[in-house]
């Protein structure tokens, strides 16, 4: 049994209870609907921008180094080839893990998630709304690699020897980790309890 189906619906901003007629919540003062307006196409923009940033955010160059004099520009994936080649496996995994499978996995589920509710395929809601609560988890841990090359940059920039920079890579990632971020929180997550299961 849902809420609504009981005539009642929750505030989005302090979680009070109210029945369905109410419009605005007595306790915050907050408009007060049954589903928030306009989420779906919301998440649907912003996992578009997120796609269409990490494409050129793992084509282009993350960071350019210059070490005496030479100057070299590495991708998200020449990194990692990088860290293998010189024995770092953990360090390789990590960057791989961070940089390249959970973009595209949290990318790909939210897809799932909105293309469930779009054409109400017949899904566990538990499943989704599991899916749902891990992307929420792991998106504060997608903007790892933009931390790595903010930090990387300020501690090489002190050595006369060596500079790293950030490319142009950098930022259409760190635009689709957002993108990303912001697409997981449109979802209104009772949308999904609408569908079938």
């Amino acid at each position: 049994m849902r809420a609504i189906d009981l005539g009642l619906v929750g505030c989005h901003v302090c979680g009070t209870v109210h029945d369905a007629s109410e419009v605005q919540c007595r306790t915050c003062g907050a408009m007060v609907q049954a589903r928030r307006a306009g989420s779906l196409q919301a998440a649907w923009a912003w996992v578009v921008a997120s796609i269409l940033c990490l494409i050129p955010g793992n084509l282009f160059p993350l960071l350019v180094n210059n070490i005496l004099g030479t100057s070299s520009a590495h991708t998200i994936f020449e990194g990692v080839i990088l860290f293998v080649e010189s024995g770092n496996y953990a360090v390789a995994f990590v960057i791989f893990a961070a940089s390249m499978c959970l973009p595209i996995a949290k990318i790909a589920i939210i897809l799932f998630l909105l293309l469930s509710i779009q054409f109400r395929w017949k899904f566990s809601h538990h499943m989704r709304l599991t899916l749902h609560d891990f992307i929420e988890f792991i998106g504060r841990w997608s903007m790892i690699d933009i931390f790595v090359v903010a930090l990387l940059t300020g501690l090489v920039q002190l050595s006369p020897v060596a500079s790293i920079e950030p490319a142009v890579g950098a930022l259409f990632f760190a635009a689709s980790v957002i993108c990303s971020m912001l697409a997981a929180q449109s979802i209104d997550p009772k949308l999904i309890w609408d569908s079938p299961t």
